[in-house]
């Protein structure tokens, strides 16, 4: 009726979803008239995705990487990739062909523009269980449900069910007659009795969804008998609810996908569009000049052995802010004190090949992660080769203080603590079967020296408001910069993307004017 002129106004002008164009060849600039170069320091999300927008518009772009390899953070461990820490510790990982680990970024949400470019460059995905109800809680504490292992799905049943029935009993002897109609504590009633599995007379009394003690029906056969709930006062002490959260997140909350072969391959496939021609790896920057007054900017750097100089009309860097303060400069003082602001994170992951699966076999673990207040923090499970004769688990992915207990040891005490609390968690078959082994600190690694960084005073990582913040946002002379730590969505590559792209918009306007 709308198309034919026959609703009304309002129905025409109904509110939908917003809908976004996935980048493609022309979306985000038109082709620039005339010769301008940009130099790109680092081939990083934010490096690659700023020159691949701006080789769409026809510009002449050059990227200087200090690695033999692109994607910056975003590494994977797989056969024969080689790494050497910066503790001096050289790993090769020898997992079986096909297996691997993120070492950096591992997921990625619906709605992040990452996928949009998996889309572009042919980037083939596989789903990512961000949350499984057969994978364990195991946290520390005085009851009887601290220090062993707990499913989710009793974790959940139990602590759902007797929130809502004490929120039931509030409603029941009048404690929200004040905020509540008669008709809101009746359909909230209702809610509370699904919700929470309540019995007829508003009471948790246990549930089919903490499972049972037995394994599934066969043939002629019954469940085993429903777990039993556990007490109220030991459910809410253990704090066995602590990490539902997680799944509530606006990032989180959600299935999640994760790129076949591993999350730089991505990058792999960006680097290829660019071409190898205009990749320069083994280039690690020394010093930078910004340009201004109509001066290209230059950038100095040694490549085998040798100091060279690079000039260009524009640079964008992309390096992490606190090794940009490590190099020769000259920003100015202001944004030099705003960069010191952003302060590098620790976080490092383990991986552990199996020849066994255990996990799917006898655990019933198809993905996911169980989580601890150990120092592994969680253990996740493998979201590839399912079913197959072995498997990569990521034996701890840490951050802050925790990761800092592992990330100045050599890999084989990592390996150890890790076996030693992963084993409290899902037994002794954890030590079982174990064919390899390859860690990584982000930390430790060259030319990261941190997962991500932190703006002191800022509230999140998604709400970045700092004066600090807002200086680095600013380009200086003809040197623009970019990188996740300068958006809304730090330790994403999501940040790093968008980030490119303002960076690239941000040229071009200036070019279109004369700038």
């Amino acid at each position: 009726m709308a198309s034919m002129g026959l609703a009304p106004a309002e129905a025409q002008t109904a509110v939908t979803r917003a809908s976004f164009t996935p980048p493609r060849p022309g979306h985000l600039i038109d082709r620039v008239s005339g010769h301008h170069k940009v130099l790109v320091l680092g081939a990083g999300p934010a490096g690659l995705v700023t020159a691949y927008e701006l080789l769409k518009g026809g510009y002449d772009v050059q990227i200087l990487e200090a690695r033999s390899r692109p994607g910056g953070r975003v590494w994977t461990a797989r056969n024969g990739v080689g790494e050497t820490d910066l503790n001096g510790e050289t790993q090769l990982c020898e997992f079986s062909e096909g297996h691997f680990y993120n070492v950096g970024a591992t997921r990625i949400p619906q709605h992040h523009i990452s996928l949009d470019y998996c889309r572009e460059l042919g980037v083939e995905l596989l789903a990512f269980g961000n949350q499984n109800a057969n994978t364990v809680v195991h946290y520390s504490g005085d009851t009887p449900l601290n220090n062993t292992s707990i499913t989710y799905r009793q974790a959940k049943a139990d602590t759902f069910g007797y929130v809502s029935e004490l929120l039931a009993k509030a409603v029941g002897r009048g404690a929200l007659d004040d905020e509540l109609s008669q008709a809101d504590k009746d359909a909230l009633s209702e809610f509370l009795s699904d919700f929470g599995d309540l019995s007829s007379d508003g009471r948790y009394a246990g549930s089919s969804r903490a499972g049972y003690s037995g394994p599934p029906p066969g043939a002629g056969t019954a469940y085993g008998d429903q777990l039993e709930a556990n007490a109220l006062s030991d459910v809410i002490r253990s704090g066995i609810g602590r990490n539902f959260s997680f799944d509530f997140g606006y990032d989180q909350a959600m299935m999640m996908y994760s790129p076949v072969g591993g999350m730089d391959t991505i990058y792999y496939r960006m680097a290829e569009a660019i071409g190898a021609h205009r990749i320069t790896y083994g280039a690690e920057v020394t010093g930078f000049s910004t340009g201004d007054n109509g001066v290209n900017p230059w950038v100095t750097y040694t490549s085998q052995g040798f100091e060279q100089k690079a000039e260009a009309d524009y640079v964008v860097c992309a390096l992490p802010p606190h090794l940009v303060l490590k190099l020769k400069h000259d920003l100015p003082q202001d944004l030099v004190t705003a960069l010191g602001a952003a302060v590098p994170a620790s976080a490092g992951k383990l991986g552990i090949e199996y020849s066994r699966r255990w996990w799917e076999e006898d655990q019933w673990i198809y993905g996911g992660a169980s989580n601890t207040d150990m120092d592994i923090s969680q253990i996740m499970f493998p979201y590839d080769h399912y079913q197959s004769d072995r498997g990569v688990v990521v034996g701890y992915y840490n951050t802050g203080e925790k990761h800092q207990k592992f990330e100045g040891l050599p890999h084989a005490q990592r390996l150890a603590m890790a076996l030693d609390q992963g084993a409290k968690i899902h037994g002794d078959v954890y030590r079982d079967d174990i064919t390899s082994s390859f860690s990584g600190s982000l930390m430790k690694t060259k030319y990261s020296e941190g997962a991500w960084v932190d703006w002191k005073g800022a509230h999140s990582h998604s709400h970045n408001d700092t004066p600090e913040y807002r200086r680095a946002l600013e380009p200086v002379g003809r040197m623009y910069f970019a990188g996740d730590h300068l958006s809304n969505a730090i330790a994403w590559m999501h940040g790093a993307l968008e980030s490119g792209r303002n960076a690239v918009t941000a040229i071009h306007e200036r070019v279109a004017v004369g700038g």
